[in-house]
């Protein structure tokens, strides 16, 4: 009795660990060894020929992680039984970087097929991103799986907005398991990249008290009332193309691009929080690294259940 007892005991608990099976830096060690090499390489290929490419990878992972978990599901292209995410009103025009992930995976196959999950490649092409351009690098945690759907609805609701005021920032992100910490910490990526014209255009021709009128006006040069909505400008102009704490600077002199930018340091409780990195790279880089790894825990797919998709953009 006391032994049969036991063994489903172990049984239970067996099971209990499989459906919570922990990501683990160490998931490839032997069924796919060189598989981080790999993705490096795919990756620093990318941002040589396209520095930008490194804030479109960052921004891939947080549009998927924030969608029913860290699990690829953005990846997926419009099937008749799958509406894609893609298309989603935050991802429509804007999300890029696909054929690189794709590139890599690709890369990846040719020496470990079926092995490497796309979810995983996303996780540490997000970490390779922000290293190549000046940013902090951290221990990726893998053995996600991929998703065999995607959640066009969540995509138009659960991603933070440009005009969002911060109350709903904080929400949104707490709603995913990151602090308010977490939140202004994975913000400062907007130190690299760029935005589209209508996302800021309301906030420069506002006149409003929370924007410099020298930078506002700079901005406008090349963002008219009407029209160009797709022109582009960078999120941060003194340094665009390095990954570091100078958009915490920025908010001070009120040179925030987006509104959700600024509305960091508008006298609510994430001004200590900006005012702390403004002045400390190394607590920026710190924290940055630590949201990105907690990001990535977002609700992962493991152990039996997704797949590895052979090609990410599809279903095996």
């Amino acid at each position: 009795m006391t032994s049969s007892f036991i063994a489903i005991f172990s049984l239970l608990l067996l099971s209990t660990m499989q459906c919570h099976a922990q990501l683990s830096s160490t998931f490839y060690d032997r069924t796919c060894p060189n598989a981080l090499t790999t993705i490096r390489t795919s990756i620093r290929q990318a941002i040589s020929r396209e520095r930008r490419m490194a804030a479109s990878l960052i921004r891939l992972l947080f549009h998927d992680c924030f969608v029913q978990g860290c699990d690829a599901s953005l990846l997926l292209d419009e099937t008749p039984t799958i509406v894609s995410e893609k298309t989603a009103l935050p991802n429509l025009g804007s999300v890029r970087g696909f054929g690189i992930i794709e590139d890599a995976k690709r890369e990846v196959e040719k020496i470990c097929p079926g092995v490497v999950s796309c979810a995983d490649i996303l996780a540490v092409a997000a970490r390779d991103a922000s290293s190549l351009v000046g940013g902090p690098s951290w221990t990726v945690k893998l053995g996600r799986r991929d998703s065999t759907t995607a959640s066009h609805t969540l995509a138009e609701t659960d991603l933070p907005g440009p005009f969002d005021p911060l109350s709903r920032l904080i929400s949104g992100f707490a709603n995913k398991g990151l602090s308010t910490r977490d939140m202004v910490a994975l913000s400062g990526s907007h130190s690299i990249g760029q935005a589209q014209c209508f996302l800021f255009r309301d906030r420069i021709y506002s006149n409003g008290t929370d924007i410099d009128a020298g930078f506002a006006s700079t901005r406008r040069r090349q963002c008219p009332q009407e029209d160009q909505n797709g022109n582009l400008a960078p999120l941060d102009l003194v340094t665009p193309n390095q990954l570091d704490n100078n958009y915490f600077k920025n908010l001070r002199q009120r040179k925030g691009l987006l509104q959700s930018d600024q509305v960091l340091l508008s006298g609510g409780s994430t001004d200590d929080i900006v005012l702390e990195y403004s002045n400390s790279p190394r607590a920026f880089a710190s924290d940055f690294a630590a949201a990105m790894i907690k990001m990535g825990d977002i609700s992962p797919l493991t152990g039996q259940n997704g797949i590895i998709r052979t090609v990410c953009g599809a279903i095996n």
